[in-house]
């Protein structure tokens, strides 16, 4: 079970560059997303886009569990708010709740120094504006060549790799997607630690689409609405 929570920390938290791209999701009300373990539908996470005048807050749900002959063997729960102002990455603070366990990370820019600040379960402390907060529906992530835990901040570095255009059936809805392999560039972390993930993007809207890992059994996150 641990080595299954290691693989959901690197997971559900994912993306938001400080000088990222949030105009290509103008017309996003809100992204609804199912997760499966083993081909079982066993939570969600959405995410909603608010909006006034320059700001942008981008509040975000998820909850799954795990469960054996009706018995709750893991239970998770996160919300987070992340914050942009005229484009730009402002502010993001989470609170997660995993098996009674409690992480949090905050993290803001220091406008100034033009640097991060990081205060979180796992990490406090300075970071580069090149880093993301690991919060997968922001395309730019690929781009990073590291990501912030949207759980507990630690900084995570990553190698990103362009696996090609493929085409994606999710529940009979249909589209052209391009795929990625994120995966840790620090080969010194032990196995349980290391990044690897594949994630998919629309590749007409950039809107993430699905991801999918393997840690103890099968996981994958798929869309399952897109709001306008």
């Amino acid at each position: 079970m641990k080595k299954i929570l290691l693989s959901i920390l690197f997971f559900t938290i994912s993306y938001t560059n400080v000088y990222t791209h949030v105009d290509h999701y103008a017309d996003i009300k809100s992204l609804e997303y199912q997760l499966y373990r083993n081909d079982k539908l066993i939570g969600f996470h959405n995410f909603i886009f608010e909006r006034n005048n320059e700001e942008l807050t981008v509040k975000s749900v998820v909850k799954f569990k795990i469960t054996k002959l009706g018995v709750d063997l893991y239970k998770y729960s996160a919300t987070s708010s992340e914050k942009y102002k005229k484009g730009v990455f402002t502010s993001y603070s989470s609170t997660t709740n995993q098996n009674k366990k409690k992480k949090y990370v905050n993290i803001n820019r220091d406008e100034e120094k033009n640097e991060l600040i990081i205060d979180g379960s796992s990490y406090k402390g300075k970071s580069s504006v090149d880093f993301l907060v690991g919060t997968w529906w922001n395309h730019q992530l690929i781009k990073a060549k590291a990501q912030i835990s949207g759980i507990s901040g630690r900084i995570i570095k990553q190698k990103v790799v362009f696996k090609g255009k493929t085409n994606l059936n999710i529940d009979e809805k249909f589209f052209t997607a391009l795929h990625f392999n994120f995966s840790s560039s620090d080969e010194d972390l032990p196995p349980e630690k290391k990044l690897n993930t594949d994630i998919w993007y629309d590749e007409k809207t950039n809107v993430w689409l699905k991801a999918s890992f393997t840690k103890m059994g099968e996981w994958e996150y798929r869309i399952k609405k897109i709001n306008y």
